[in-house]
């Protein structure tokens, strides 16, 4: 009787004891794999290794489609989006980076956040880093910090797709045709306004961007079709209202131009259709790049970004991305009447932006919801493996003839086994357990 009574009492005890040692191996003291909330998600959140985050994400709109509002019709094609990135065959990655979207950041990122079997190679005091391939002296980038500007300054998607196979052959010394190589490309979009003034006040301390070739159907364009806004070396300095008010000035609608195909517009010629033609060909055209572009990321969404990359392309970053709003263009005051002023400079800009940033948040959602399938699936195969090796375990103790009467003493040995094994993890557990307490 007195046996049946400490056994009762055990039971309680050991499952105790089984949830610290379980919790201290699931959630170490000095991890940050949990942490403690105190919403309706539960006292706590796990992000394990594999597809899941390294950091933690506080942005509201994290798993709530109802927030998103529906515009525009994208296929279940368009969300998914997942990259099986060869970095030892010939797939290359091209960052088209477009002025004042937070570019040199994401790029800088690119080189030397990345966990690679060979990591890039970035000396002090150089621009450039070497990102070669494991074993192989061929770059997997072009980018900016990789290879350089080798298309021109702030290359757009016209220059990039005739420029980049013949560059990287060049580099690599090959004649291999360009359908031998997978070119994934990537970008970073910013809300238009904010990027708009970014680029004003770059403009205003002296940037010009005037060694951009801008070349399309194999010519850059005339100084007739586009002309200059300023006189002299730079605009050092210019006005908001002289910036806007500069016809020919390239910040107007960047985006969507960096992004569009100009061949289909005739390039810099803007007498070969009427303004309202060429901006819907050049938006739908931006629009098509864009969604069918490897990944892009939002200036604004900086962790969304950050997960969205890692899970299409299966690379890891070492650091967690910052969000910084306290940017140049953050501290720029301006009227209503000024930032109307610029959206209608920005329209088509303005309307990629929304047709981005709601394909951005559906990818979010979708992986979300992807990887919690996959952690649901993982979970029950797991368990299905455990249910497995116990029949496994009891079909040998009959073969062996300790069925019956034999097999349940064999459960009393693996009980006072197991009683041993509790009472040495306490002494381990004791010091996490008064941690647990004082949280």
């Amino acid at each position: 009787m007195e046996e049946k009574f400490n056994r009762l009492i055990f039971i309680p005890i050991a499952a105790v004891l089984f949830l610290m040692i379980g919790y201290q191996y699931v959630c170490p003291a000095d991890s940050n794999t949990c942490y403690f909330r105190s919403d309706e998600k539960g006292l706590f959140q796990r992000y394990s290794p594999g597809l899941e985050l390294v950091y933690t994400e506080p942005e509201a709109d994290e798993d709530l489609p109802s927030k998103i509002t529906s515009r525009f019709n994208f296929t279940e094609r368009d969300l998914d989006r997942h990259v099986d990135f060869n970095i030892r065959g010939d797939d290359v990655m091209v960052f088209l980076h477009i002025q004042k979207t937070g570019g040199t950041t994401f790029g800088r990122h690119l080189v030397k956040n990345i966990q690679l079997e060979q990591p890039c190679d970035c000396m002090p005091g150089q621009r450039k880093c070497t990102c070669h391939r494991p074993g192989r002296a061929e770059s997997w980038l072009f980018s900016r910090f990789s290879t350089g500007w080798s298309c021109g300054l702030h290359a757009d998607w016209t220059e990039l797709t005739s420029c980049v196979p013949v560059v990287m052959n060049k580099r690599d010394k090959k004649n291999a045709p360009k359908s031998k190589r997978n070119f994934y490309y990537i970008t970073m979009l910013r809300d238009p306004v904010s990027r708009y003034l970014s680029e004003w006040k770059h403009v205003q301390r002296g940037a010009t961007w005037k060694t951009a070739l801008h070349m399309c159907d194999g010519r850059p364009p005339t100084q007739d079709e586009l002309p200059t806004c300023y006189s002299g070396e730079d605009w050092t300095g210019v006005p908001l209202p002289d910036f806007m008010n500069c016809p020919s000035n390239l910040a107007n609608n960047r985006q969507v131009r960096m992004l569009a195909d100009l061949s289909l517009v005739g390039c810099y010629n803007m007498s070969s259709m009427s303004e309202l033609e060429r901006g819907r060909v050049l938006l739908a055209s931006a629009k098509s790049n864009l969604r069918n572009m490897a990944f892009f990321g939002l200036t604004e969404f900086q962790r969304k970004t950050q997960y969205l990359f890692e899970r299409t392309f299966g690379l890891r970053f070492i650091r967690a991305f910052t969000q910084i709003n306290s940017t140049r263009a953050a501290s720029v005051g301006i009227s209503e009447k000024v930032r109307w002023r610029i959206e209608g400079l920005n329209a088509l800009d303005m309307e990629l932006y929304e047709y981005a940033k709601e394909l951005f948040l559906r990818r979010y959602q979708y992986n979300r919801q992807r990887q919690h399938q996959e952690e649901r699936l993982r979970r029950r195969q797991e368990r299905q493996q455990r249910q497995r090796l116990h029949r496994t375990y009891l079909a040998e103790l009959w073969r062996l003839g300790i069925g019956g009467r034999g097999a349940e003493e064999a459960e009393e040995e693996e009980e006072e086994e197991v009683k041993v094994k509790v009472l040495e993890e306490v002494a381990t557990t004791e010091d996490y357990g008064s941690q647990v307490v004082r949280w």
